[in-house]
């Protein structure tokens, strides 16, 4: 195959790889919910009703849990300047898991007008599975901080679920803890299994004494045949 066609190969193959990356990790979302809210404010009581769209997508050994208002929620009989804004909320958990998942964003990047719907900016979140199953995701309250006062948005109309996700529990045992356990076993099967040879000082002397025994030996031999050589020459 000529250079430039094996170029052109070696692109197109990485270019699947990269696509099928992509398709295995898709973000999951359902149909936004609508979510009746009341809002208990400084100055008295306000409905909204705000749909909302949540996403998930794997992050880790978790979830990484995204909220998204389509419509402005309560309002404020005052300006509030850029940052002054401060959003949370919890979101429900069902399914396979109970019990509610914390989620914030950052302050208004912009100036909200006065007595203006206050849109809320997008609330993320990280759900770390207990067991693996499906989980579902009802927004729950939402919770307005702004100029010193506190704002609590409750659900009055029972929203569904808005996202299900089958999710995969992290499991399995440490590996330094199989490491650990490897080593004991091996050092007890070297030792019930018969003495290892020794590389300490104590092989070096008999080594040394081995190549002292085996000098001696060959001094001996050497005279030996000098003496009888010398008497076969006399006779």
């Amino acid at each position: 195959m000529s250079y430039p066609k094996r170029t052109a190969a070696l692109a197109s193959a990485a270019a699947l790889a990269g696509s099928a990356v992509l398709l295995a990790a898709p973000a999951a979302h359902a149909d936004a919910v609508n979510v009746n809210y009341r809002c208990q404010t400084p100055i008295g009581v306000k409905s909204a009703v705000s749909p909302i769209d949540m996403k998930g997508v794997r992050s880790g050994s978790g979830y990484k849990i995204t909220m998204s208002w389509e419509k402005g929620v309560s309002s404020s009989p005052v300006e509030l300047g850029k940052g002054a804004m401060t959003p949370s909320a919890s979101v429900g958990l069902g399914g396979a898991d109970s019990g509610t998942l914390p989620v914030s964003g950052p302050p208004n990047a912009a100036a909200i007008p006065a007595n203006t719907p206050i849109k809320i900016s997008d609330l993320s979140g990280t759900y770390t599975p207990k067991k693996t199953g499906k989980v579902t995701f009802t927004p729950g309250t939402l919770v307005i901080k702004a100029l010193g006062t506190t704002t609590t948005c409750t659900p009055t109309n029972n929203p569904g679920p808005g996202l299900t996700l089958d999710v995969t529990a992290p499991g399995g045992s440490s590996s330094s803890s199989s490491a650990s356990s490897g080593a004991s076993s091996s050092s007890s099967s070297s030792s019930s299994g018969g003495q290892l040879p020794q590389t300490g000082p104590e092989d070096s002397a008999v080594a040394l004494g081995t190549l002292g025994g085996t000098v001696l030996l060959a001094g001996a031999a050497g005279t030996l045949w000098l003496t009888r050589r010398g008497q076969t020459a006399r006779r």
